[in-house]
């Protein structure tokens, strides 16, 4: 019998060149951690730019968990409507320096504890301007576990690493977000005679021009995403005890706002279900950023299935009409895979 554990995993975003993201237990046992979110955050730092790590070409191994996630995350974000982002090495070094810290405490969490083996910075900023990284550039990531009894390949890996992350209603704006650099880390221990892997990725540098009006994921066209989501901490709103459907995120610039008004999915037989609307300003557990938006169904979504999306809300953005409230609506389809986030 195959046995799949992805470990839970917390809310993600980047404010005020904090990281909000934390992510629960190892398989195979590990314990769980988790980083408290940052209140009262300011405005993120979006003037500085950091390119002196910036690489044309992905340095990551063929094959490996790190290159599969890279060029799926900027194959979603050019599909969608956000520029790819650009591999930093020195961001490369913090992550791969977390994942390896994961992976010696057997947690898959966001924090370190100084001390520890590995220990190279509490927080995912901390560790970036211990690469090398400036340190008034925004940073942010997520970090996670994946352990399968069987041995899959690097491109596996990174894909169903990827999917725990995208199915998240806290996790999804990894994908979709304004900014421009990323690095990724992966680790391994053994668990049983198969690996147990440790991955983290991290994303920095905010910015206030990488959008004209909201971009969603997923968007037109976008297949295989998971159909259903079983763990996040903390728990989305409404979502029930048997999990939740593939969100919807909506982002625009940083600086900017946005929220949904109306939210639907209708499957190919007709059947409409109406979307849990979630935003900065309604989001209970206040992870949200303004400039990021989620619509999700309550209920898992059905395998291999496509949906057509039909959404309304309103913005601010600091590229479109001198960033004066305007109204918005998206309608599109994509279509679920046999994979479970």
């Amino acid at each position: 019998m195959k046995t799949t554990t992805q470990t839970a995993r917390t809310s993600f975003a980047i404010a005020a060149l904090l990281a909000l993201a934390a992510c629960g237990g190892g398989g195979g046992g590990g314990s769980t951690g988790a980083a408290a979110p940052a209140s009262g955050a300011s405005a993120p730092s979006t003037t500085s730019t950091a390119t002196s790590a910036n690489v044309s070409t992905p340095q990551y191994a063929a094959g490996s968990a790190q290159l599969a996630i890279f060029n799926q995350v900027n194959a979603y974000r050019q599909q969608c409507g956000f520029p790819a982002l650009t591999e930093n090495t020195q961001l490369d070094t913090a992550t791969q320096n977390h994942a390896s810290y994961n992976a010696q405490s057997n947690t898959s969490g966001d924090s370190e504890t100084s001390g520890v083996p590995g220990y190279t910075g509490a927080t995912y900023q901390a560790r970036a301007i211990a690469a090398g990284y400036p340190s008034n550039v925004s940073v942010g990531g997520v970090s996670d576990g994946y352990y399968t009894n069987a041995t899959l390949t690097g491109a596996q890996y990174g894909q169903n690493l990827l999917n725990g992350w995208v199915s998240g209603v806290y996790h999804v704006g990894i994908v979709i977000g304004p900014t421009t650099v990323v690095g990724i880390g992966e680790a391994q221990t053994t668990y049983q005679g198969f690996p147990n892997l440790f991955a983290a990725m991290t994303v920095a540098n905010l910015q206030t021009s990488l959008s004209n009006g909201p971009v969603t994921f997923p968007c037109q066209g976008v297949t295989g995403v998971p159909y259903k989501a079983m763990a996040e901490t903390p728990t989305p709103p409404n979502a029930s005890s048997s999990g939740w459907g593939q969100p919807v995120e909506a982002a625009v610039a940083a600086g900017g706002t946005v929220a949904f008004t109306s939210g639907t999915m209708t499957d190919t037989s007709g059947n409409v279900i109406n979307l849990q609307l979630l935003s900065a300003a309604n989001d209970p557990n206040k992870e949200l950023q303004p400039y990021q938006a989620v619509a999700y169904p309550a209920n898992p979504l059905t395998p291999n299935t496509t949906y057509t999306v039909s959404v309304t809300g309103t913005y601010t953005d600091p590229n479109v009409s001198n960033g004066a409230s305007q109204s918005f609506s998206r309608s599109f389809t994509f279509t679920t895979g046999n994979t479970i986030g």
